[in-house]
């Protein structure tokens, strides 16, 4: 993904100035009948770098995206949106940011490079002008034999890529990306996080909704999460694991049949709660204490059960979420 790197540094953006914040909300609030999607959303999101946005389906990051972005308006409370308020001054904040949503919102039946030179135009650029940055973004994106072909023939990751390609088509001061790997293979999510590596080495700030926890591991330099529409807990990855406990233990028995006899051997020694894995023979518990560890292993040796294998770590980030939230991040569609 060199070529993008290139590419990007190659191509402005508006100046930001020293502004230490890219976005800053006070009590945030979205309102739909009886339903408070949003509900008091209090952010500041450093400029620069990518900042996370977690949390269980409906939880209201979409929405809190999708006010950020002017494209709706908060029932009340206040947003900044590179030193802009997102209702007084729509139009500005809407010439320095770009959004890319769950799914390609280019035009399917038109080519990638009509999309992209349709784009262009819009942005003011002329023929000659907007055919030579479509070809430069085909070939950073490296979708150049695919550029004649329409859209709607392109697989998952090359429509998320051109989609992406649309949206920097004039580099924005700072880019929204809602579940941009949301249905991808492996790969081509890889080069998605590649693109987000390089939009910010290009100096472009990024926040991200995500429902996969080891994307905002890679990527995140803070996250939010967010549950019921309030941000629950704000950090940095390793901030939000060490919130919840300094270890994770797992453990799994040889016997599927005394499984529940070691989670009540592990809860009585270690003092928390021990979780059932879908692996029937597998239990996973959080831990205040390694020191306790090996005293609780000793006691499941004593009561007869056998273990085949154990291992203690830094919590992950889902299990961070069981634990503020009460259960794991699915994908979000509406909320």
């Amino acid at each position: 993904m060199t070529r993008i790197a290139v590419f990007l540094k190659g191509i402005s953006c508006g100046s930001m100035g020293p502004m230490s914040y890219a976005i800053e909300t006070h009590d945030l609030v979205r309102i739909f009948g009886d339903n408070r999607a949003v509900d008091g959303v209090d952010l500041r999101v450093p400029s620069g770098g990518v900042y996370g946005v977690l949390g269980p389906n409906g939880a209201g990051k979409t929405t809190t995206i999708r006010m950020l972005a002017t494209l709706l308006k908060p029932t009340s409370g206040t947003a900044l949106v590179l030193g802009h308020d997102v209702v007084a001054e729509a139009g500005v904040v809407r010439s320095k940011v770009a959004m890319t949503g769950q799914f390609a919102s280019l035009d399917e039946d038109l080519t990638g490079t009509e999309n992209l030179v349709m784009l262009a135009r819009l942005y003011g650029f002329s023929w000659g002008q907007a055919r030579q940055r479509s070809a430069e973004l085909l070939d950073a994106f490296d979708l150049t034999d695919a550029a004649d072909r329409q859209v709607k023939k392109y697989s998952g990751g090359m429509r998320r890529r051109i989609d992406i390609a649309g949206s920097i088509v004039v580099r924005p001061d700072l880019m929204f990306l809602d579940e941009p790997t949301t249905g991808l293979d492996p790969r081509s999510r890889n080069q998605v996080w590649d693109i987000v590596r390089a939009l910010v080495s290009a100096g472009t700030t990024v926040l991200l909704t995500t429902q996969y926890l080891d994307e905002a591991d890679q990527l995140a330099d803070r996250i939010a999460v967010i549950d019921r529409g309030r941000v629950i807990a704000e950090g940095t990855s390793g901030e939000l694991k060490a919130s919840v406990g300094s270890g994770a233990l797992h453990v799994r028995v040889a016997d599927a049949a005394q499984r529940d006899e070691a989670v009540r051997v592990l809860e009585s020694t270690l003092g928390t709660e021990a979780v059932r894995e879908g692996d029937p023979c597998a239990i996973s518990m959080r831990v205040e204490d390694p020191v306790g560890v090996p005293a609780a292993l000793a006691r499941l040796r004593d009561h007869g059960v056998a273990t085949t294998e154990f291992s203690l770590g830094q919590p992950s980030l889902d299990e961070v979420f069981l634990a503020l939230t009460g259960e794991a991040v699915h994908e979000e569609v509406n909320a």
